[in-house]
């Protein structure tokens, strides 16, 4: 009898053994990817990266705790920018690894090319299964997804309520809070449509805080009786730069509309919903109509309404996004679910007395980038090394352990994720190229290039430099180009640019200019 029980024993623990020695012989399998996007989104609205130099007491108000959450449990970069500060060509960029000069996308009114690579196609050939839901704003169908759902009215800028989806087989118009929809969405596919012999991509975009900045009813009395401190330079006179900052469109005291201001309401919203947004606005809009305000006044109201519903839509996006990462503690996913959070640029939140973006100043051309991949990224951790949203597909591709073609033209984030102390070579600067004009905002075109402390900007149409010194003026407010100081520095980073342009192929006005030489 103790000869079989031990027998028995002997055989149960070589099954288990054999099984354990079979599990741990096994590929790990490859991670799922949630990439978070918003549109429009600035680092300084987002409490995670803490007080900004010219407006240090705006990150007590701000309310991000779910994406703050992403922070503090993964890696975030400080210093992430984008190559083409505007909607449409930053998405196209992220697709694809390619600048807006090789994949066609320069501005918004651009039909982006789908037949061309993109690295969600790459994905499903090498087994992902590969979705989108939110906002697209490329014109042309998505490509290169088992599912797509995407925004569609407003010619792909979606309405903040009452959204229309888009989707292979047809158009679905439905009722409620955009955000809260798209966010729906995304659970229904993690929840029911993800394959269990597939890891997956899923790219979550919102519209939100994109242009009028609308909240959901819960935000509405958000800040109902605070008033938000103003940027040091808000009140910029637009002296010791270009000549194209006095020509823009895009300030707080002369371009905002009505409809901005929330003084018209939105169109889209049906009576039940109109009635609750004119009981949060209305008794405010008839108080500012009373008061008759002018001059510095009349401003700082239209900087208080614009920057209250710009948090509040950030707030309310936020609280979606912890919808989804409570779905993935929940249903275990998180355990093999790398969670990335960026937005398509950065943008002006009174910064330079502004709204929008397009410029290659750092409000828009930052970009946040959060990444949270368990097991490789330590908790809390800041990388200040320089990238750019054209990093973001080999990024993924490299994740995923998918092909990367040899013709993108970022770099992989990885090994600065998995040990950063360990990268000894990285960029020493980024390169941007802006061509919009004339467009929305009057923003001139201009290309340049950004390293760790200093900034060159040319606006080749105009034939105008600017240069900045950004340890000593963070807030960009006076160009050192003309400083005795800085010429051989600036001589130096004239040939860094031309090396940069030949090197990503734009050939822009690639011929040095009167100036470019001294």
């Amino acid at each position: 009898m103790k000869y079989f029980l031990y027998l028995v024993t002997c055989t149960v623990s070589l099954v288990v053994l054999v099984s354990c020695e079979s599990k741990q012989a096994k590929k790990p399998a490859r991670p799922n990817i949630l990439f978070i996007f918003s549109d429009d989104h600035a680092t300084h609205a987002l409490k995670a990266y803490g007080p900004k130099a010219n407006n240090p007491e705006l990150v007590d108000f701000i309310q991000t705790p779910n994406l703050d959450r992403i922070a503090n449990e993964g890696v975030l970069f400080t210093n992430a920018f984008c190559t083409n500060s505007i909607c449409g060509p930053s998405r196209a960029v992220i697709l694809t690894g390619k600048h807006s000069h090789f994949n066609g996308m320069l501005n918004n009114d651009t039909t982006f090319n789908a037949a061309q690579q993109t690295f969600p196609k790459i994905l499903q050939r090498s087994g992902y299964q590969t979705a989108w839901i939110g906002k697209w704003h490329l014109l042309s169908d998505p490509t290169g997804f088992d599912y797509w759902s995407v925004l569609t009215r407003g010619n792909g800028q979606g309405s903040y309520y009452n959204p229309i989806f888009t989707e292979a087989e047809g158009q679905q118009e439905e009722t409620g809070y955009t955000a809260t929809l798209i966010t729906d969405r995304a659970i229904d596919f993690l929840e029911n449509q993800t394959e269990e012999d597939k890891p997956f991509f899923l790219a979550y975009s919102h519209k939100t805080p994109h242009r009028e900045w609308v909240p959901a009813p819960e935000e509405y009395d958000l800040y109902k009786d605070v008033d938000l401190p103003l940027p040091a330079n808000f009140y910029d006179e637009y002296e010791n730069r270009t000549s194209a900052t006095r020509e823009q469109e895009m300030e707080i005291a002369a371009d905002m509309n009505e409809r901005d201001l929330k003084l018209i309401y939105p169109d889209y919203m049906n009576e039940e919903q109109l009635t609750e947004f004119a009981a949060a606005y209305g008794p405010e809009n008839e108080a500012f109509r009373e008061a008759n305000l002018a001059g510095k006044s009349l401003t700082e109201w239209k900087y208080q309404r614009y920057l209250k519903d710009y948090l509040r839509s950030v707030t309310s996006m936020d609280k979606e996004i912890g919808r989804v990462l409570d779905y993935l503690e929940e249903s275990g996913l998180s355990e093999n679910t790398i969670v990335i959070y960026s937005s398509d640029q950065g943008f002006y939140l009174g910064d330079h007395g502004w709204y929008d973006k397009r410029w290659m100043y750092e409000e828009s051309l930052r970009m946040p980038l959060l990444i949270k991949w368990p097991g490789v990224t330590e908790a809390g951790e800041r990388i200040d090394h320089l990238v750019q949203n054209l990093d973001f597909a080999q990024t993924i591709l490299d994740m995923a352990e998918s092909p990367i073609p040899a013709d993108m033209q970022g770099r992989s984030l990885v090994p600065l994720l998995k040990n950063p102390e360990d990268v000894k070579s990285w960029r020493e600067y980024i390169y941007y190229h802006y061509y919009a004009y004339p467009d929305w905002h009057i923003v001139r075109q201009h290309y340049g290039i950004r390293t760790d402390r200093y900034k060159l900007i040319h606006y080749y149409t105009i034939d105008e430099w600017e240069f900045f010194d950004l340890q000593n003026d963070p807030n960009e407010m006076n160009s050192q180009y003309e400083d005795p100081e800085y010429q051989e520095l600036i001589t130096s980073m004239k040939d860094q640019l031309q090396e940069a342009r030949i090197h990503y192929g734009d050939t822009v006005n690639l011929q040095p200019t009167s100036k470019y030489h001294r």
